[in-house]
């Protein structure tokens, strides 16, 4: 982990939501994706919004998106917890309003914007593979 990638507070993993939080240990960004009407659904759920089918398994994404929203953190939460940092709501590219709640890393907070181009990378705490995303300057918007 580097300075930026701190212990985190993580969810129970569970059978929906395993894949979610490991698939990084392959460098793969995995969402429940319905077999049916091939809508990709996040966070985890066992039944498809759209279609409301039941068949869905995990695919693997782009792991690539754009900034839609974002938030730099100067309060510290927890003891031990390194700010400023900032919180962002990424709009992956596989799907509009396909967006994941993450941190941005490996760059200064200030450098963050919406619109910005991002790449998924995993930071690995224990079992988990956590998803955050860094500046990726050389890719355009789908």
């Amino acid at each position: 982990m580097n300075e930026r990638e701190e212990p985190r507070v993580l969810p129970e993993i569970t059978d929906l939501n395993r894949d979610f939080w490991t698939s990084g240990r392959d460098g793969e960004l995995r969402i429940l994706r319905c077999k049916a009407c091939r809508v990709w659904c996040h966070p985890p759920r066992p039944m498809c919004p759209e279609c409301h089918g039941r068949d869905l398994s995990y695919e693997t994404t782009s792991g690539k998106g754009t900034i839609y929203s974002y938030v730099i953190n100067h309060h510290p939460w927890r003891p031990g917890l390194r700010e400023p940092y900032v919180i962002s709501l990424v709009e992956l590219d596989d799907q509009r309003h396909l967006r994941l709640t993450t941190n941005i890393v490996g760059c200064r907070p200030e450098a963050v914007f919406i619109g910005m181009r991002v790449a998924v990378r995993f930071v690995a705490q224990g079992d988990f593979f956590v998803p955050l995303f860094i500046p990726d300057d050389g890719l355009r918007p789908a």
